[in-house]
């Protein structure tokens, strides 16, 4: 494969991004300026909103917020994520930034007098927004599927890869993004794939031994090829070192000593709170998905189940009930399929938007689960696994959550140890920035399945 023309082809996909990511802030922009500048002209009874120093400030302040807010939720992932994800993550974003915007207006026109006017426009705005961005974003992520070429990929698999990974069958399950066009066992001698490497815009390693692994990504290093490979348990972990500069030899530093206290503190302080407002305002939702699960069937309203979570500790999960009475009666444990005849009417409703979930919130103002976190696993379910994956045990260093990094980037059939890997990847790289970054995962996520029923 020509090296310069993969590298032009890397160039007319930044350029491609950067064309898109303009226009994206250009229609956010200009349909605030339009509402501002109207709104400012009838309201501007101190002077002080109107004139080109003004309105240029208030429109800096929009077009910052809406290049943070965008980047930070993967707005501008035009060519990287899916359609549908990146419109959602678009739309979220513009809901954001429209929200807070309107905090922002009340402190410059300096009246809180005008929150409901301000509230109801931006409402208006971020409903035009949604539009304006789904009908650019659809047709520009079309366009570059045609514009920009997949990668052209070798695999290069281990005597013992774990070939129910289906790394090829995965990667070629995006055919704009990734061509896998041949597969081959790693030789003793890694210097032969040097040639066969030159054919390809990019490598894959799939489940080699360390030393393999090792040299092949030094090998693609030496001769610039981009290079893919699945992570082990403990790359993950030394991915979160910190390099000291103490003397004349390089030495990182994994300190092992979990999530700080203060972190710890005020992860706990957000879950109070979070789950306390969330219980209120889902209240009105709880009495009715209650009433209408007593009435199909006259059987409990919640389910529980002993779970794991932090240091290994036992607890009783709480969610609405949407299977049928004693559906594991024999105490097994058997998964629901999306037509299991066990699922109740009420229950493929709930359980379509997760709502069937959100008791768990009584779980995290326990004390027993956090807002984010590993998903706290059956007892059984545990046990099994720390049987075929020592390292499972590493999960319990934190609390379980409603929602975790392995919920809103793996999938239901994930395999448990690419759920592990997800996890050891949040305990070890934990921020309370990450915690929000998962929570709009997950609400976009939701979004997207709603349109998806709404489509169906």
């Amino acid at each position: 494969m020509n090296k310069q023309g993969t590298v032009k082809r890397i160039q007319k996909k930044y350029v491609f991004r950067l064309i898109c990511g303009i226009i994206i802030m250009l229609l956010m922009t200009a349909t605030f300026a339009f509402v501002w500048v109207r709104y400012a002209s009838v309201h501007n009874t101190t002077g002080h909103l109107e004139g080109t120093g003004n309105i240029a400030m208030a429109l800096f302040i929009y077009l910052g917020l809406s290049v943070i807010v965008t980047r930070w939720m993967g707005g501008f992932k035009i060519g990287v994520n899916r359609k549908l994800n990146v419109v959602a993550s678009q739309i979220l974003s513009a809901l954001v930034v429209d929200f807070l915007e309107v905090f922002i207006s009340l402190a410059i026109l300096g009246q809180f007098r005008y929150f409901w006017p301000i509230f109801w426009r931006y409402l208006l705005l971020f409903a035009v927004q949604s539009v304006l961005l789904a009908a650019f974003t659809i047709p520009a992520i079309n366009l570059y599927r045609k514009v920009i070429k997949p990668f052209h990929m070798i695999e290069v698999y281990g005597k013992k890869a774990d070939l129910e990974n289906s790394l090829y069958e995965k990667l070629n399950s995006l055919p704009y993004k990734f061509q896998v066009e041949k597969k081959v066992l790693c030789p003793e001698d890694i210097s032969v794939l040097t040639d066969e490497f030159a054919k390809y815009d990019a490598v894959v390693l799939n489940d080699l031994e360390d030393e393999q692994q090792n040299s092949l990504i030094k090998l693609c290093f030496a001769i610039n090829k981009r290079v893919y490979y699945v992570p082990k348990i403990s790359d993950i972990i030394i991915s979160s070192a910190d390099t000291m500069n103490l003397f004349d030899t390089p030495l990182d530093l994994n300190r092992n000593n979990g999530i700080s206290i203060f972190r710890l503190a005020v992860k706990r302080l957000l879950d109070i709170l979070i789950s306390l407002i969330a219980l209120i305002i889902l209240s009105p939702g709880f009495l009715i998905v209650a009433l209408c699960i007593k009435l199909e069937d006259k059987g409990p309203v919640f389910y529980r189940q002993d779970r794991v979570t932090l240091n290994g500790k036992v607890f009783k999960i709480i969610k609405f009930r949407s299977m049928i009475v004693d559906a594991e009666k024999d105490g097994r444990s058997h998964p629901a399929g999306q037509k299991d005849d066990r699922i109740t009417k009420i229950g493929r409703v709930i359980r379509a938007i997760r709502f069937d979930e959100l008791p768990q919130l009584i779980n995290v103002l326990k004390g027993d689960m956090s807002i984010v976190g590993p998903r706290p696993e059956r007892v059984e379910h545990v046990e099994l696994y720390a049987k075929q994956i020592p390292e499972f045990h590493f999960r319990e260093k934190v609390r379980g959550g409603l929602t975790g990094y392995a919920q809103v980037f793996g999938k239901y059939n994930t395999s448990a140890l690419d759920k592990l890997k997800m996890d050891v990847i949040y305990i070890t790289n934990y921020s309370l920035t990450m915690d929000l970054q998962i929570l709009f995962e997950t609400v976009k996520i939701l979004f997207m399945k709603v349109t998806r029923i709404h489509l169906l």
